[in-house]
């Protein structure tokens, strides 16, 4: 039998009329692109000319292939500045390449580049290991019977503990996400909880002035309260383990004005730092820049920020520019010395001396370039930027100019643009950027050395209580009083995931590894996970 043929395909009719040809792809322009470094602003190879729609991963890897510096290959983030005269008030300043140059400058609603231009290409390097976002609430943990004030991980993320207003702290087990311990003592409400950098003990402050220590394996009370303050404790500090890696001292600061310093072996009292006149809102342990022996920096409601040598206690500045309370303050090293020696490979440390080692390696990685940074938030609406300690570099010409900034108390940069108090600042884990929650409902990101705006996010109905980074810098996420947390996407600036579930203010909230904390006023703690 002859073999059928498939009868002729029928031609497709638009409407009576023939299929239009396709439209040619238009052709791609060539321009000249210059990658610059971020940290310093100088080239890190000559111009080259190529088409605009390379992708972002190809250009990642011709920077990867012009820069010799590395041998391994780095991630990177690419943006290009916006002129002065294109940025709208408000609007981000920049803009970061997702696709390609064609599609994310050359199409810009702005208009304010042509392929005629030189792009100057701001390249940032980006963690090697990657976060990924939260999506979902992995655990409902009720057990506190009051709000809950607080709640922070331990440097390695294997240990959660809250506290809230029932007077008890609560240590929680992330293997199975179910309570293990209660720590009662407190006789009023848990206002903060601080993990040691070792994660050998945890330190409480409560309404009752006093400060209390315990063992996270077993629970347990470390000896009785340390007591001293007239008032309540409104903040914690642990000595860096790179400056004390086998007992860190610990500060406290108080409504009544002090900041008391514990040895927590001998469980004494070691100097008290009294020269603020109202309530102490935060205390800080820095380190003191390069080589530094350790600072404390103190914020306070008579409108000052005092900054102190920790070995003697004697006072080192004092920083009178903002006109209101000052509530937040933040360092650009506040991960490294928070997580100590531990990093995102996760080897723990076979010594103390092993674990100041690593640590010190980690602190002194983010102070080389920029030396140690500080930003502190104000009832003003305002926030500034403070570099005290010049930051040890290599070139002499940057030394002596950083020298000349570090002999002047004046602020970097004031940060301005908030419409009502500002709640929370807090640098990134690399220091590349600073974020900042308000009470007008945003939360504003700047940049974390110039302390130039970079963009809002908006998105939240309530205002804005705290923020906490993931490791990798790439994603932040804001606790607010309109019940939800919400992880914003730092490449477009815009919300990646809304995370619903509180049914009433959320007042804490924390980021370790993929895992998010928050607490709030519906007195549960709720895990989220990716």
């Amino acid at each position: 039998m002859a073999t059928l043929l498939p009868p002729p395909k029928r031609q497709k009719v638009y409407h009576g009329v023939p299929e239009p040809e396709k439209e040619p792809p238009k052709p791609t322009p060539h321009i000249v692109v210059q990658f610059v470094s971020e940290d310093n602003g100088e080239p890190l190879a000559p111009a080259v000319n190529l088409p605009a729609n390379v992708s972002r991963e190809g250009l990642e890897a011709l920077v990867n292939k012009l820069n010799t510096k590395d041998d391994e290959p780095v991630p990177f983030a690419f943006h290009i500045a916006l002129p002065a005269d294109a940025t709208k008030e408000g609007a981000p300043t920049r803009i970061t390449i997702t696709k390609s140059i064609e599609d994310d400058v050359l199409s810009h609603p702005s208009q304010a580049f042509s392929p005629e231009d030189v792009f100057v290409v701001h390249c940032s390097p980006q963690a090697v290991f990657r976060v990924r976002p939260a999506t979902r609430c992995s655990s409902t943990l009720s057990g506190h019977t009051s709000p809950i004030l607080c709640a922070s991980f331990s440097p390695t993320g294997n240990f959660l503990a809250t506290g809230s207003g029932d007077c008890n702290a609560r240590l929680w087990n992330l293997d199975t996400e179910t309570p293990s311990h209660v720590l009662s003592g407190h006789k009023g409400w848990v206002l903060c909880v601080e993990w040691e950098a070792m994660e050998r003990k945890l330190a409480t402050g409560g309404h009752d002035g006093h400060v209390r220590l315990w063992d996270p394996k077993t629970g347990k009370p470390l000896g009785d309260a340390l007591k001293g303050h007239s008032k309540w404790v409104t903040s914690l500090a642990w000595e860096p383990i790179h400056i004390n890696p086998t007992a860190p001292r610990l500060a406290s600061s108080s409504k009544d004005g002090t900041v008391r310093v514990w040895n927590t072996a001998t469980r004494r009292l070691e100097y008290t730092l009294g020269s603020h006149t109202q309530s102490v809102n935060v205390v800080r342990w820095g380190g003191g820049g390069f080589n530094g022996k350790g600072t404390l920096y103190t914020a306070s409601s008579d409108c000052t920020v005092k900054v102190w040598d920790a070995a003697s206690g004697r006072l080192l500045h004092t920083l009178k520019d903002h006109a209101h309370w000052v509530t937040t303050l933040t360092l650009n090293t506040d991960f490294v010395l928070r997580t100590g020696p531990f990093d995102h490979i996760g080897k723990k440390p076979v010594s103390d001396e092993d674990a100041q080692a690593k640590a010190l390696e980690r602190y002194n990685n983010i102070v080389s370039s920029n030396g140690e940074l500080l930003i502190t938030g104000s009832d003003d609406h305002t926030l500034f930027l403070w570099s005290l300690f010049p930051s040890h570099t290599s070139n002499s010409e940057q030394s002596a100019a950083a020298a000349e900034r570090g002999g002047k108390l004046k602020p970097v940069a004031r940060l301005t643009g908030h419409q009502r108090q500002v709640s929370h600042v807090a640098f990134s884990p690399d220091g590349r950027w600073a974020a900042s929650a308000a009470w007008d409902n945003s939360v504003r990101v700047w940049d974390g050395r110039t302390g130039k705006f970079v963009a809002t996010l908006r998105g939240h109905v309530g205002a804005v209580y705290r923020l906490a980074w993931s490791a990798d810098s790439r994603m932040l996420v804001s606790a607010s009083k309109d019940s939800t947390l919400k992880i914003w996407d730092l490449k477009k600036y815009k919300l990646k995931t809304d995370l619903p579930g509180h049914t009433d203010e959320v007042y804490c909230v924390d980021f370790v590894a993929d895992k998010v904390v928050s607490g709030g006023r519906d007195r549960t703690v709720k895990i989220w996970k990716y």
